[in-house]
């Protein structure tokens, strides 16, 4: 999976003063240990929480900040103000932080010690007050960072520290992720195209062009004996269709589309590349469109875009690293048709072949069907429908000049009836709060047609990445409506103008 080895530290760092003495520091110290390891527990073993001795001083501030900053395996850093730490202390390590901060408003104790408070009680746990000191000089400076206030070991502030540390971990994969694009993209399509330098500046990712046929090269070179054991694990992992078989009349098809799977993920991994783009216009020496070959790489963690969609491929790969283990899955979509009536109106999302198998509710089917573009042979796919549940559907666009994500609450729904002659595999869902709103305010914002599926990422993750990225998220959900969310865009165009990056 591409998205084992994105786990990454997260520093905890405790902020106090000298003039407490040793015999108070060290309480502090040992109550910040165990805050750091109430929170690690809640957060589990995707996030390595790694407590920092207690920074009394503006040098070590700025030296934990600095190192931090310079570490790849840091994704973010947790700020808490056990006592009073004087803020202007913290303003030479703010200004040098270069990763995700959160800080975290809480104190050692969930309950007050009534009959016993005195003022040594006061003075060591004065969070309260540390932590409005703090939070001005934050504000002073403008620095990015999520706050999240309650104790450390509840399940709110553990869900929101652990979506905004999902969300760190995507920013660290999109500062460093590299794309590999097959061609260009759909000829006379608009928002597929963007700014490659503008989004490397702001988001980090790195969009390489490559001829289609330096893809058929390492597909030509794939082994025969590769091909026969990776097809024998497809009629293990799926239902195979018969005709593709061992001994079936297109089994040599199947062959195939082994074969640009093995040639592709050969071809990405000896280039580091974390996403990548196809475009049916332009295939070159292959005999098939890929889509197995898409789909069980997307399964394993690679960003995806059809139709030279680059945009999109990137999105995909962030919103796999910032799902990690949760349940459900992401997957390239598009809004593919509606169902208006009778009943609630819904949303049939597909692709011509390219979904990503973690969202299917069941086995999926490795079909063969003929395929009306891009002429070539029948390309080899899996069949299968979503699982229902809540999720989200997310797009990129380039405005000019910045990006903008724009982000639907949907529930994904089992389709009213069969669906035995659609050969893709699709996903039915309701988007919040109707159908019509949810179009009408889509189209307003600008928002693509490819898009990311995920009943895996939160919003409350998708909000933090945004404001890492200082990218503008226009949420429609259960409250919107259109004359609200049109007043929304106006003043985002008004605010995105004035900080404007170069």
């Amino acid at each position: 999976m591409r998205t084992a080895d994105n786990a990454g530290e997260i520093w905890f760092l405790t902020g106090s003063q000298a003039l407490y003495g040793e015999r108070v520091l060290e309480q502090v110290a040992e109550q910040s240990r165990e805050v750091c390891r109430m929170l690690a527990d809640g957060l589990g073993p995707g996030h390595r929480l790694v407590w920092k001795p207690v920074l009394t001083t503006a040098d070590a501030i700025r030296r934990v900040c600095l190192d931090a900053t310079a570490d790849d395996a840091v994704v973010g850093v947790i700020a808490w103000m056990h006592t009073f730490s004087p803020a202007k202390a913290w303003i030479a390590g703010l200004t040098a932080l270069g990763k995700p901060l959160l800080h975290l408003h809480t104190q050692a104790n969930r309950s007050l010690p009534w009959a016993e408070l005195d003022m040594d009680f006061m003075n060591l746990n004065q969070a309260a007050h540390g932590d409005r000191e703090f939070g001005y000089v934050q504000s002073r400076l403008g620095v990015a960072r999520k706050t999240v206030a309650g104790f450390a070991k509840d399940p709110g502030v553990v869900a929101r520290v652990d979506a905004w540390a999902r969300a760190a971990t995507g920013w660290r994969t999109a500062r460093s992720l590299r794309m590999a694009r097959f061609g260009d993209n759909m000829r006379d399509v608009a928002v597929t195209e963007g700014d490659k330098v503008g989004a490397q500046a702001t988001l980090g990712i790195s969009v390489n062009g490559y001829g289609v046929n330096a893809l058929v090269a390492a597909v030509d070179e794939v082994a025969d004996a590769d091909v026969s054991k990776l097809v024998v694990e497809y009629e293990e992992r799926y239902d195979v269709a018969p005709e593709l078989r061992r001994g079936g009349e297109r089994h040599e098809s199947l062959r195939y589309g082994a074969r640009i799977e093995l040639g592709l993920r050969h071809f990405l991994d000896a280039g580091g590349f974390d996403a990548f783009t196809t475009n049916f216009e332009d295939l070159g020496g292959l005999r098939q469109l890929p889509g197995l070959a898409v789909q069980n790489l997307m399964a394993d963690g690679y960003g995806f875009g059809a139709e030279g969609d680059w945009k999109t491929a990137a999105l995909l790969r962030i919103l796999k690293v910032v799902a990690g283990d949760r349940p459900g899955g992401t997957s390239f979509m598009e809004d593919y048709t509606y169902h208006w009536g009778p009943g609630e109106p819904k949303i049939l999302g597909a692709h011509m072949l390219e979904v990503c198998p973690s969202i299917a509710e069941d086995r999926p089917r490795l079909e063969i069907h003929p395929l009306s573009i891009g002429n070539r042979e029948d390309p080899v796919r899996l069949v299968f429908t979503a699982a229902p549940g809540p999720g989200l559907v997310v797009g990129l666009a380039d405005l000019g000049g910045r990006l903008r994500l724009t982000a639907n609450e949907i529930d994904v729904v089992e389709p009213d009836e069969p669906l035995p002659r659609l050969p893709v595999a699709r996903a039915v869902w309701k988007p919040r709060p109707d159908l019509a709103t949810s179009a009408e305010c889509w189209l307003l914002a600008g928002g693509p047609h490819h898009t990311v599926l995920s009943t895996a990422v939160g919003r409350e993750a998708l909000a933090d990445f945004a404001e890492m990225a200082g990218v503008e998220l226009l949420m429609i959900d259960a409250t919107t409506d259109v004359r609200s969310f049109a007043n929304q865009i106006r003043w985002n165009n008004t605010y995105y103008r004035m900080v404007q990056r170069p």
